[in-house]
């Protein structure tokens, strides 16, 4: 069952319809309602429905184009689409469905029947999202696994490149770690990158930002709308906030506690640039870190030095 009431996008260019359509679902679910096709894209893009039904016809573009931009973009086309029309030809609703759409309902509509339908596909998006979500998160550690971060890192990054914003990066990787498993035991190793996990998740409020393991002992964290200076601030909190963790190390070079060492870098996303070549910059600044003697971070903006941080 849905956990929270779902948003459903209602497109019709006929107000009847819309009102109709909209006094079906009303009241277990939040309803958004556009005329035009540019409209609906905009609300969509902007809201995320959990749910679109679809007029073919409308008055700027068809609603099978529609569908078709809602696919093509990799932050919408998981959302399920079920045109609403008169017109009930095979070939349209094969149409329909070869681009993406999961259902059609014909004109006029009988309002058990969409009421149901619009449920069960709710459920089944409900269903399909839990199971993508549990195979986003590190087994491990509980928090976001490489791939859910590799996602994340390409959606946010055509977000700032539409925005212009500054999108910020923190590879950290646990000092001398395999020095910590030969000395305590992979069991504790575990216990401390676990430990790790949930201090990094404690200090980033945002729910816009993402803490993921990034392989290893290493970790990352993706900061969007967030400046050199901020990302400097949140780095160097999580550098001693590991270090409140006391945990001993007594094989470690850089102290008698686990310690971490980080590379900051931040970009205002632009064409000629990808999010690897942020990543390899953050991994170069991790490098730098660790050569000057670790548990420590260097703060850089991608490709313009900033500053570093001891």
């Amino acid at each position: 069952m849905q956990t929270k009431p779902a948003t459903i996008l209602i497109i019709d260019d006929q107000p009847a319809t819309l009102r109709s359509l909209a006094q079906t679902l009303q009241g277990a679910h939040t309803i958004l309602v556009a005329s035009t096709g540019q409209d609906a894209l905009d609300i969509a893009r902007s809201r995320s429905p959990d749910l679109i039904l679809l007029d073919v016809m409308l008055p700027d573009i068809s609603g099978l184009d529609v569908c078709r931009i809602l696919k093509a973009d990799p932050e919408l086309n998981g959302i399920p689409v079920i045109f609403v029309t008169a017109r009930d030809e095979a070939e349209d609703e094969a149409a329909g469905l070869d681009i993406g759409a999961i259902d059609y309902i014909s004109k006029p509509f009988n309002p058990p029947i969409v009421r149901a339908r619009v449920r069960n596909h709710l459920e089944l998006k409900h269903q399909r999202d839990l199971l993508e979500r549990i195979a986003m998160i590190d087994g491990l550690t509980g928090v976001a696994n490489r791939r859910c971060f590799d996602r994340t890192l390409k959606n946010e990054w055509r977000r700032a490149m539409r925005s212009a914003d500054p999108l910020a990066l923190v590879l950290a990787d646990v000092d001398h770690f395999k020095a910590y498993n030969d000395t305590y035991g992979h069991q504790d190793g575990d216990d401390c990158l676990r430990a790790i996990a949930r201090t990094f998740e404690e200090q980033t409020q945002r729910s816009s930002d993402l803490v993921a393991r990034y392989g290893g002992e290493e970790f990352v964290c993706l900061l969007p709308s967030t400046t050199i200076d901020g990302a400097g601030q949140l780095a160097s909190a999580l550098c001693q906030a590991v270090r409140d963790l006391a945990i001993p190390h007594q094989t470690s070079s850089c102290g008698t506690t686990v310690s971490v060492s980080l590379g900051v870098s931040c970009v205002v996303p632009h064409h000629g640039l990808t999010p690897d070549d942020v990543l390899r910059h953050a991994d170069t600044l991790l490098y730098r870190a660790k050569h000057a003697g670790r548990n420590q971070l260097v703060i850089e903006n991608f490709p313009v030095i900033a500053t570093q941080v001891p």
